[in-house]
């Protein structure tokens, strides 16, 4: 059997960060198995589906790296395969016309509210019914669901489940207007599509019960299906913005890399030993459904930015550079060519202690803003008369030094003993007056990053203020 996975979100938001993993789950299912991963938009929800939904769904998993191997199918445009499959139901006698009027419904479901009971459809005045006595109101069409037994789920990730036939009804699965459900549409695409597993939430595994019931009508193969467990956050309740980003292009805004996330929900409720650093081709290698627990998982912003920062340190330098002068761009400052090349160079000493890729490209804005510098209070705080006046004679110092790293350092040593002082007191207002903050990378490596005329320029500045 060809594996053929899907991944199926509505397009009504943004795709959640459970919705990713959802999607990388059926991505490393069908890569480890050889098969074919999936993408269906779910869009018969016309009054809430939007074509900026859909565009946003397809960046989000370019950006993680979970674009399909086929184009991406759209529901809304299968509704007459859709309808096709439930008059053949109809057919055969598997379903029926259900003549109900709103109210009609309205009432059943107040009489068994009145009553204390769940509302179960009971159509059976409709089945049998000769077209001559159907009412003149436009019929939906229902599927019968099964009188007596239980339905048998065996479930990849939650064992087996059963649910007696009495907690089924007969479900609609075409309206009146001829538009079919999204229940009976799913199964419907997931048949001709091939799909063999069905990985999805842990939240879909009651509508599981209902789909089977299309499936064994229409004498259909069921899929394997996978629900694997939500993800919450560190309280324990259904993860949500106030808990942080959610969004899968929110944490690429925030600055982490799209392998970093992957490995992150990888490892969000799936495990294989210690190993916490999986790149993709190891996930690849290991991923298996029988490795997925069935509790729910807890996400953790701050074991998030720690594997980032792994792979910051470990990815190509010239990547980096190219994301952060983007970054920096973006909020509206000219990066030239010249500014683009400091950038390049600070990326080593950026590297080793960033989290995220907004941290770098904060550490290197001082790079490529105009004079004269805004300084924050603390770099105000730190340029004292003293200091002014001894970064003056710094100055001429530097002036005549080799702009070279080692040279730099061995100056600035030279330059504090001579005036009987630590390197630090030295540092940190010409620090201050190179960079505005009293944080920076290494002062060596700003004063080549920044070159010989810019950082005298500053310092001439820092002097004058």
């Amino acid at each position: 059997m060809t594996v053929r996975t899907r991944f199926a979100p509505s397009p009504t938001g943004y795709l959640h960060i459970g919705g990713a993993r959802t999607a990388l789950y059926n991505f490393l299912y069908a890569r480890h198995h050889g098969g074919q991963y999936l993408l269906r938009i779910e869009d018969t929800d016309k009054a809430r589906s939007t074509p900026e939904a859909v565009a946003q769904i397809l960046e989000s998993l370019e950006w993680l790296g979970l674009s399909p191997d086929e184009p991406p199918v759209m529901q809304s445009a299968r509704e007459a395969r859709h309808a096709e499959v439930a008059r053949e139901l109809l057919a055969k006698s598997a379903a029926y016309l259900a003549y109900d009027t709103p109210e009609e419904l309205a009432a059943m479901r107040a009489e068994a509210e009145a009553a204390k009971r769940p509302f179960k459809y009971d159509g059976s005045r409709w089945i049998g019914m000769e077209a001559s006595e159907a009412p003149s109101v436009a019929p939906v069409i229902r599927i019968k669901a099964p009188r007596a037994g239980e339905t048998v789920v065996r479930d990849v990730v939650q064992g087996e489940v059963r649910v007696s036939s009495a907690e089924l009804d007969d479900m609609i699965i075409l309206r009146s207007d001829g538009t079919p459900t999204y229940l009976h549409a799913v199964v419907v695409d997931d048949h001709d599509m091939r799909i063999s597993h069905v990985i999805r939430g842990d939240d879909h595994l009651t509508n599981t019960f209902r789909q089977c019931m299309v499936y064994d009508a229409m004498g259909w193969a069921r899929p394997d299906f996978a629900h694997i467990p939500l993800i919450h956050g560190a309280d324990g309740a259904k993860l949500s913005k106030r808990h942080g980003a959610v969004g899968a292009l929110e944490f690429r805004d925030q600055g982490f890399l799209p392998e970093a996330v992957c490995n992150y929900l990888l490892r969000l409720g799936w495990g294989h030993g210690d190993e916490e650093f999986v790149p993709r081709e190891r996930a690849i290698e290991l991923f298996d459904l029988s490795d997925v627990g069935r509790a729910a998982s807890r996400m953790d912003y701050a074991k998030l930015s720690h594997l980032n920062g792994q792979y910051i340190r470990a990815a190509d330098p010239v990547v980096l550079a190219v994301d952060l002068v983007e970054r920096l761009r973006a909020g509206g400052i000219t990066v030239d060519a010249d500014a683009a090349a400091r950038i390049a160079g600070l990326i080593p000493d950026l590297q080793p202690r960033a989290r995220t890729l907004e941290e770098m490209a904060e550490g290197a804005r001082f790079a490529v803003v105009n004079r004269p510098l805004s300084l924050d209070p603390k770099a105000a705080a730190v340029l004292t008369p003293d200091n002014r006046a001894m970064l003056a004679r710094l100055a001429e110092v530097l002036a005549g030094a080799s702009w070279e790293r080692a040279s730099m350092d061995e100056a600035l040593r030279r330059f504090a003993e001579a005036e009987g002082l630590k390197l630090g007191a030295v540092a940190q207002p010409l620090r201050a007056a190179l960079t505005g903050s009293t944080q920076s990378p290494p002062i060596d490596a700003v004063l080549i990053a920044l070159g010989r005329e810019e950082a005298l320029a500053r310092i001439g500045d820092a002097r004058r203020a």
